[in-house]
This record gives structure tokens, C-alpha cells and sequence, in this order.
């Protein structure tokens, strides 16, 4: 499902990274300044590498030597942050369809009762951001990165802002997303807790580079 090879200079920050991965859900751990966010936003599109190859579910989004770059726009890659993100003028329902909306018929694979009912957030539908709390918003923020029918879910340790009781409260629906809607993740978190909750394939990277990874099929 993903096989990407990458090589990317910031400043004095090296990203010299191989990842490939089968599996449903792909745990990235590793210290913080790692590159594990680097990386993510390469896949997502919104840096571009020197050099390398990206493919996701067998399309090549990105390749230096056949100089193909596809926009992020258009690569079908959701993201979900550790900062909801959310858009505090907008209903919940409106900052759920916000990339919905904006997609072809043809494209639109999930829809708004699914996750709706996938989240439990039909009670908060009405609801402006300002009166959610913290893992509601992480869960609006989830449907709203689903709703865009991605091929791909990037999760950016979306859980770090959380207390313990609130990712206790976040996890299962991460679960149900992975079983219920068979969506391919890369999860990164400080946590392999969290990660081993979700997946058994986790990939190490520390100063920019891939130093291991361990990998059982069970998830």
C-alpha cells in the first residue's frame, strides 16, 4: 500500500527515508525532531522532496526522475493533527462537509451518516467548535479528514494534546475507523502504547532515517 523513498534537505535537517508497508495501519515512532512530520507532509504533498518516489495504493504520486508531482489536492490524502484545525465560524456539520463538498459525485466514497454514526456525533452536529471538547473536536476533525474519501489517512500524533482519560475516549474510534472502513493509516506518536493498540507494524526513525521496524500481520 505504500512505498516511498525520499531524500529531503531543511536547513541543516536531514530526511533520508525508505518506508514500505502492506498492512492497514503503520505505526511511525520515534524522539521528537525525528522527521516523522517531514515525512508526512512529503506524503501529503505539501513539501517536496530532491529525490525519491512515492507510491500509495499503486499510484505514483510523486517520482524526481520522471518529474512527476501530483498536487496535494488531488492525491486523495487525509490528515488528521494533534490542533483540530477545525473552522471555529462553522457548524460541526459544515466543518464535517467542508471537503465533502468539494469533491465529484463519482468521489464521494464515505458519506456524512457513516461517520456520523461511526463517531457518535450526531448530538453535535449544531454545535459551533467553541463549545466542544477536546476529543469531540478530535473526533469532528477525524470525520472531517474521512469525508474527503481519502485513499490514504495521515495521522500527526493527533491524540498528544489530550489527557489520558480523552485518548482512552479517542483510541476505540480510531479502531472502528481502521475495521469498519478498511482506510490504509500511518499513525505517528510519541506513544507505541497507542500505536500497539492499533497495529502491530511499527517503523523506528530517528535524525531523519528508518533504523528499524517490527511487523506482525495480526491487525
Amino acid at each position: 500500500m505504500l512505498d516511498i523513498q525520499v531524500s529531503l534537505q531543511q536547513g541543516n535537517f536531514h530526511l533520508d527515508t525508505k518506508l514500505h508497508s502492506e498492512v492497514l495501519v503503520t505505526g511511525l515512532f520515534g524522539p521528537s525532531g525525528a522527521g516523522k512530520s517531514s515525512l508526512l507532509q512529503v506524503i501529503a504533498g505539501l513539501v517536496t522532496p530532491e529525490q525519491g518516489r512515492i507510491v500509495v495504493d499503486g499510484e505514483l504520486l510523486y517520482c524526481s526522475t520522471r518529474h512527476i508531482n501530483v498536487p496535494p489536492h488531488k492525491r486523495r490524502i487525509g490528515l488528521v493533527f494533534q490542533d483540530d484545525q477545525l473552522f471555529p465560524h462553522l457548524s460541526v456539520r459544515n466543518n464535517l462537509l467542508y471537503g465533502f463538498r468539494r469533491l465529484k459525485v463519482g468521489q464521494q466514497k464515505i458519506h456524512l451518516d457513516t461517520v456520523v454514526d461511526l463517531l457518535e456525533i450526531a448530538h453535535l452536529l449544531d454545535k459551533k467548535p467553541n463549545l466542544l471538547s477536546g476529543g469531540e473536536k478530535q473526533r469532528v476533525g477525524l470525520g472531517r479528514a474521512l469525508l474527503s474519501s481519502p485513499r490514504l489517512l495521515l495521522l500527526d500524533e493527533p491524540l498528544a494534546s489530550l489527557d489520558q482519560r480523552l485518548k482512552q475516549q479517542i483510541l476505540p474510534f480510531l479502531l472502528r475507523t481502521r475495521d469498519e472502513l478498511c482506510l490504509p493509516m500511518l499513525y505517528v506518536s510519541h506513544s507505541l502504547e497507542e500505536i500497539h493498540y492499533l497495529t502491530e507494524h511499527v517503523v523506528y526513525i530517528e535524525r531523519g532515517c528508518v533504523i528499524g521496524a517490527e511487523c506482525n500481520q495480526k491487525s
